[in-house]
């Protein structure tokens, strides 16, 4: 496993913010918060939000841009020095389920980025619908194995068990843990593919695998019928998978998910977020979870945001009423 530092360069993608772009994306942010009746959730929120994006410093804009068309062989982007007003944060959340519903600087930044990837999305069923969600560790909840966990974070798409799993996840870091040890694990389909044998290939083409829902999705959520843990072009394929949640249906099933799971191990990348660093994984190609960290629950633990973002929302619209960003069932 290769470990990032916070300021590391890895295959082109990695922006840092001039410090004068710094100031214009705080000064974009501010304009979508200034007023207290302004809703993260709010349709017309998120409007201003895809206006303001155009505004956004052209070396951002266009890093967003190339990344939407290609990943790149890590299929993550790293962007430092965003503003996330760490002077105004209030304490960690502590609680289960936590989400930013009024606008803030950080919440406007993930809007207006999300807006460059396509469009914001959030699922009904997973922090009641909200569009901008925290990622805190939560007493009692240490061995929880999801974002109110601190224990191993095993690999995994974001809700690969849905029919519109998200493109992209967009995680930005207001606070580090105490120890500065938590890192984001993330592996490449498109590095992952060369470890593995022509055998273990074709059977994650095969529909041989059943992905559960995630616990914070509750038990009404059933997993879909059996799926292919890969799918679309042979040479550059999709991933639908979750370490604790995928299971083998037949005995070579077993063994090429085992020997899939080794070779992530192998090619994993491993980024330590400071305040400011969004991190971006193209959910399609890359799983991604999170080393163990010791929370101190005194309201200054590692608290980050998630946003997600689909590049064609329409595909959805079946799944969302009065065609707004949420996703129903």
């Amino acid at each position: 496993m290769h470990e990032i530092a916070d300021t590391a360069v890895v295959d082109g993608t990695d922006v840092t913010l001039e410090p004068a772009d710094s100031i214009e994306v705080d000064q974009l942010a501010r304009t979508l918060c200034g007023d207290p009746r302004n809703l993260v959730d709010d349709p017309e929120w998120v409007a201003r939000a895809r206006h303001a994006s155009d505004e956004l410093p052209v070396s951002l804009r266009r890093s967003v841009r190339r990344f939407r068309r290609y990943s790149g062989s890590s299929g993550v982007l790293v962007v430092h020095g965003l503003p996330v007003d760490e002077a105004m944060l209030p304490a960690t959340p502590s609680v289960a389920d936590s989400v930013q519903r009024a606008a803030t600087v950080a919440a406007a930044v993930l809007a207006m980025v999300a807006c460059g990837l396509g469009d914001p999305v959030a699922y009904l069923a997973e922090k009641s619908g909200a569009l901008v969600q925290d990622v805190v560790p939560v007493p009692r909840r240490e061995t929880f194995s999801g974002n109110a966990g601190s224990v191993l974070l095993t690999f995994h798409n974001e809700n690969a068990f849905h029919q519109h799993e998200p493109d992209y996840v967009l995680l930005l870091c207001l606070r580090a843990d105490h120890d500065r040890v938590a890192g984001l694990r993330t592996a490449c389909l498109r590095e992952v593919l060369p470890l593995l044998t022509a055998a273990s290939r074709e059977t994650l083409f095969a529909p041989e695998f059943v992905t559960a829902p995630p616990p914070s999705f509750g038990s009404d959520n059933q997993a879909r019928p059996p799926q292919p843990l890969l799918f679309g072009a042979a040479d550059d394929p999709d991933i639908r998978m979750a370490t604790i949640a995928t299971t083998a249906l037949t005995p070579r099933a077993e063994t090429a998910l085992a020997e899939f799971g080794r070779a992530c191990d192998t090619v994993a990348r491993t980024t330590k977020l400071i305040p400011g660093d969004l991190v971006i994984v193209d959910n399609r190609v890359t799983v991604h979870g999170r080393t163990a960290f010791r929370p101190h629950y005194d309201g200054a633990d590692r608290w980050v945001q998630r946003t997600f973002a689909i590049a064609d929302l329409r595909r959805s619209r079946d799944h969302r009423p009065d065609d707004g960003y949420v996703i129903a069932r």
